[in-house]
């Protein structure tokens, strides 16, 4: 098990699907995924993966994990691992262009 650290942009994103009654399906999708990640980051229903053209501030590896597939704009869960061991810190939960 992996405990999940938000940053505030990510918290807020997820506050702001909370909230919002035409993104609750979203909501429940990205509440999935983000147990899913705490559980086991390679979950084959995530499709993580390596996202090469971002690196955290400390020169993290990103990943990228999918909340939602086969829709439009579905949502992504961007992390990197750290900064203590068995900690994932989500940086971004946002829609796919």
């Amino acid at each position: 098990m992996f405990d999940l650290v938000f940053t505030e942009p990510a918290r807020e994103t997820l506050k702001k699907l909370k909230h919002c009654r035409d993104l609750e399906k979203r909501y429940k999708a990205v509440k999935k995924a983000l147990r899913f990640l705490s559980e086991n980051p390679k979950h084959p229903g995530l499709q993580t993966h390596k996202f090469f053209s971002l690196h955290g501030s400390g020169g993290e590896d990103i990943f990228e994990a999918y909340a939602e597939q086969n829709t439009p704009a579905a949502y992504r869960i961007f992390f990197f691992y750290g900064p203590e061991k068995k900690e994932i810190t989500i940086f971004a939960i946002t829609a796919h262009p």
